[in-house]
């Protein structure tokens, strides 16, 4: 004889374990235990014994409810960085030390604090996931032996005004106008390369930020800016002039491209900035042979070997323009409120605390008027 114990669990559906003959009363102290476990909110799915961190992982990665950059970045750190090393043991065998061991092994593989920082995230937001679907009791990336990586805070000095226009400088003609636009209005690089002629107001002052120019597993799409946040900015004059002298010698060009995904609906834009041949900017092909040739140019970066390639320069980056852009209107008196939203950022007390000047402003509390920021860092 063999016995069965059923139990309906807490999704509705009928679960079962077979013991073998004798054993009826082991198969009843399971059943009240299970019924324990249930009752008092520890209750662990029998299902989760057989997957593992990688099975589980990359079916919640797939159902991101997020941009779809961000599920594919979430998908890469995962892949490159946990699924070596913790991807095949299975969910509910984790431990602390297991976390401590594998965040021992990352720091060989990636140097970066911050990095490290963000993948650990990835990691713990899948176990947390995990926890709410019931596989696990607890997530063992919050135990309070494990150590968070910590980002070493950097200090970022902002362009002078010689080396913008030296960059500038340096650029095609027909894409000169991206600087003033970036250094002159905040905007961010696929703002900068999605800029439409519908979104200048000349006559007003104004320019509109309503869409990017997105590059999405290799295909260019339109999307929303950065955390859906659609601003209003200033337009300066002598940006408008530059823009309109701009657009007289390079008419904007109608593209059409997908919205938001590869496969989402057509929609069509009068970019004001096109590559050489008439669509949309390539943007690896400009960061690689137009702005690192610029930053070479204008003494910020070296000139590579002969044969070799540019180096590396993530600080120096068409980012840099909006720590421009930052530095100078700070340096004029310009209220960190409305700064935080020309520059589209959700949390304006989170993106000033590196700064080494008092964060009253960023708070909304006494003292709005800044003095020069002295570390553009994170903004």
């Amino acid at each position: 004889m063999r016995y069965r114990a059923r139990y309906v669990g807490p999704d509705g559906t009928e679960k079962s374990k077979s013991f073998p003959d004798k054993q009826k009363r082991l198969a009843e102290q399971w059943l009240t235990a299970t019924a324990a476990d249930m009752a008092r909110g520890q209750y662990v799915d029998p299902r989760a014994a057989r997957i593992t961190f990688q099975q589980f992982a990359e079916k919640w990665v797939a159902t991101h409810t997020t941009e779809v950059n961000s599920r594919e970045a979430a998908e890469r750190r995962l892949r490159l960085h946990a699924y070596p090393h913790i991807g095949t043991r299975p969910l509910v065998s984790f431990q602390p030390g297991h976390i401590r061991t594998w965040l021992g092994e990352l720091e060989t593989t990636v140097p970066s604090a911050s990095h490290r920082r963000i993948v650990f995230g990835t990691v713990s937001a899948a176990f947390s996931a995990a926890l709410d679907d019931g596989l696990i009791t607890k997530n063992p990336c919050k135990a309070r032996s494990i150590q968070i990586p910590k980002a070493s805070p950097t200090r970022v000095v902002p362009w002078t005004v010689k080396q913008v226009f030296a960059v500038r400088d340096a650029l095609p003609e027909h894409l000169r106008a991206t600087v003033d636009v970036a250094g002159g209005c905040g905007l961010r690089q696929g703002e900068v390369f999605g800029l439409s002629e519908e979104e200048l107001d000349y006559d007003g002052g104004w320019l509109s930020v309503g869409h990017q120019l997105r590059r999405i597993r290799g295909k260019y799409v339109f999307a929303l800016p950065k955390g859906g946040k659609v601003r209003d900015v200033p337009l300066p004059a002598t940006v408008a002039d530059t823009l309109r002298a701009h657009s007289e010698m390079r008419p904007a060009v109608k593209v059409t491209l997908p919205w938001r995904t590869p496969d989402g609906p057509l929609m069509t834009k009068s970019l004001i900035f096109t590559g050489s041949g008439g669509d949309h900017v390539r943007v690896s092909y400009f960061n690689d042979f137009m702005w690192k040739p610029a930053l070479a140019a204008a003494g910020i970066i070296p000139e590579p070997e002969e044969g070799e390639r540019y180096a590396s320069a993530p600080e120096h980056g068409m980012h840099a323009l909006r720590h421009f852009y930052a530095s100078v209107l700070l340096d004029a008196g310009e209220n960190i409120r409305a700064l935080s939203q020309y520059l589209g950022h959700a949390d304006r007390a989170s993106r000033c605390a590196r700064t080494r000047t008092s964060c009253r402003a960023a708070r909304g509390g006494r003292g709005t008027r800044w003095k020069p920021c002295t570390s553009q860092a994170v903004l």
